[in-house]
């Protein structure tokens, strides 16, 4: 199964300067069970953005796309390859893609499921989500955050 999760603001923002623009705890904790056990899979910037003391993600294996070596990154416990069709081939199990924006844009039209955490509120950034292209299997309730964000999770497949 290769899935493809992200959360993105109601216009569709997904980052800013390399990092997500809001705090939503939530969403972190649904992420942790969504891929738990599982492979995930990012790009160079997206591994990068992660802070040191979470990298490799903890439970799951580790694979970064980059089309440059990067030194250090597997000796923090990532697998490195140059491209999304080498790295798919590597693995025999549930993958879970994780961004950046160029890389869900391309597993996009592979993936056998889509899970997105909207949020109603807008934000500024510089980095958007790619279009799905169809409506959502399942969306869920509006909920509200600690943080005082509303959210809820949308699924395709």
């Amino acid at each position: 199964m290769i899935g493809v999760e992200w959360a993105q603001s109601a216009n569709g923002v997904i980052g800013r300067d390399g990092a997500l623009p809001w705090h939503l705890p939530e969403d972190m904790k649904h992420f942790r069970t969504l891929t738990a056990g599982a492979t995930v899979l990012m790009g160079r910037r997206t591994w990068e953005s992660l802070p040191p003391r979470f990298r490799p993600l903890p439970g799951r294996r580790n694979l970064v796309l980059s089309r440059t070596p990067q030194p250090g990154a597997e000796e923090e416990g990532a697998e490195v390859f140059p491209d999304l069709r080498q790295a798919l081939a590597a693995v025999s199990g549930d993958v879970w893609v994780m961004g950046g924006a160029a890389v869900y844009r391309a597993a996009l039209p592979l993936a056998d499921r889509i899970v997105v955490t909207e949020i109603r509120e807008h934000f500024d950034g510089d980095t958007h989500a790619p279009e799905v292209g169809r409506p959502p299997d399942s969306v869920g309730e509006w909920q509200e955050s600690t943080t005082g964000l509303h959210y809820r999770f949308l699924t395709w497949g």
